[in-house]
């Protein structure tokens, strides 16, 4: 596992990217679940974005050591 990436000569923290990639599928997600009106199963919004935003950068730093 690398912890720093080198994009054209910047030195970027691997976790960085990593939260960006989360992120982004945490937008995803959040879009699927108000197109099919599946936060009505959800008690606190905020608190269950944020979860899931933890459990997909927990996924994406795990994926990683398989990708590098």
């Amino acid at each position: 596992m690398r912890y720093v990436i080198d994009i054209y000569g910047v030195l970027v923290p691997a976790l960085l990217l990593w939260i960006i990639i989360a992120y982004a599928l945490s937008a995803l997600l959040r879009l699927v679940m108000q197109r099919f009106d599946l936060y009505r199963l959800v008690w606190h919004r905020a608190l269950f974005d944020f979860a899931v935003f933890v459990c997909l950068v927990g996924g994406v730093v795990y994926l990683s050591e398989y990708l590098s």
